[in-house]
């Protein structure tokens, strides 16, 4: 009998993206959800597809009893909590999410003992970032005897073809400044601060990043030995940039902290995509840069990604996460960042079975 997956937010560009890697790469049974069945995108005649809300505490428990594996793409994780887990745990079904937050990974860190009791699989942060580029941090510290830096930047093109929910996640992270591990203790930064210009794989080339807050500020410092974790992200077109930097740092942070400013803000940065678009593309670059000491000496260990749809490869990187689990090669009872649980030689293998070429220098 084939696995069931189900996919919470699987009408969403992620979540489908997530949905059609699987379809691709298994034979499993896959049901995608949404609040509402409405549109007219088409979907994959292979997906059944269940009206969910995740309000629906007894709806949301049946969907999740009568399934091997949970999908969890219903973002913004800003605003979620933790009871799709609690509920997979209490049913005994291995859990995956998209996350990206700080906050929501901190909390649902803390059912990793309860994880353990059932015996459950709970990875948490596995799209393109978090995700493929804490992998990619892995892969690089693996080349040192001891780790010093880690510096993760990340580029992407307008609206990364992941719809409105991206934009959320932009400005939700704006909201307040954030802790950071700079020279082996933690410091406060200020959202989108400290402009820096690193130079990422054609098409993007010299592209500025900004501080940015996300789970890998935390996870990795956890994860690794590194006396400094660094993560910052940019977009392009550049004047994107400057914009959002003027709102973090120019608009009062009550503003900010209203959701109602927030989904303004959100609606018009991709009513300006849905244009620009069309010209800066929707793609994504990654650059993992790991500094170490081999042999003696300090070295760096860079490597890069580039993909043409920042949504297909955060569905690869959530997709080869969940095939993994799906066919009993990724077992390890608890919740874990993917960095802790997914071994390089498999991370290198799904990656090469997918056609992702990973750079390295």
């Amino acid at each position: 009998m084939n696995k069931r997956v189900l996919i919470l937010g699987g009408r969403g560009r992620i979540g489908n993206s997530v949905a059609e890697d699987l379809a691709q790469h298994t034979a499993a049974e896959i049901t995608i959800t949404g609040r509402k069945l409405t549109g007219n995108r088409a979907i994959n005649p292979r997906f059944q597809v269940l009206e969910l809300d995740l309000a629906d505490q007894q709806k949301l428990e049946t969907a999740i009893a009568n399934s091997d594996l949970v999908i969890h793409c219903a973002g913004p994780f800003h605003y979620r909590d933790t009871k799709v887990l609690q509920a997979c745990i209490q049913q005994n079904v291995n859990y995956i999410d998209v996350s990206d937050n700080r906050g929501f990974t901190s909390r649902i860190l803390e059912h990793s003992e309860a994880a353990k009791k059932a015996g459950i699989t709970a990875i948490i942060n596995t799209g393109i970032f978090p995700g493929i580029s804490n992998s990619m941090v892995r892969q690089g510290v693996e080349q040192f005897d001891q780790v010093e830096k880690i510096h993760l930047s990340y580029v992407v093109g307008g609206s990364g073809g992941a719809g409105i929910t991206v934009m959320r996640t932009t400005f939700i992270g704006l909201q307040r400044p954030f802790e950071v591990w700079i020279n082996g203790q933690w410091q406060t930064i200020k959202p989108y601060s400290e402009r820096e210009i690193i130079e990422f794989p054609t098409p993007y080339g010299k592209t500025g990043v900004y501080w940015f807050d996300m789970p890998e500020c935390f996870t990795l410092v956890d994860s690794f030995p590194a006396k400094t974790v660094i993560t910052k992200f940019g977009t392009v077109p550049d004047f994107y940039n400057y914009l959002t930097w003027s709102v973090a740092h120019w608009w009062p942070a009550s503003w900010l902290q209203n959701p109602a400013v927030i989904e303004f803000l959100s609606q018009v940065s991709y009513r300006m995509t849905n244009v620009t678009d069309i010209w800066s593309g929707i793609g994504v670059a990654v650059r993992s840069c790991v500094t170490g000491i081999k042999q003696g000496k300090t070295v760096d260990f860079c490597s890069t990604i580039v993909h043409e749809n920042t949504a297909t490869i955060a569905g690869i990187g959530t997709g080869t996460i969940a095939e993994l689990c799906l066919n009993g090669e990724l077992q390890k009872p608890g919740v874990w960042p993917v960095e802790q649980v997914l071994s390089t030689p498999l991370f290198e293998a799904a990656m090469n079975n997918r056609g992702i070429n990973i750079q390295t220098s």
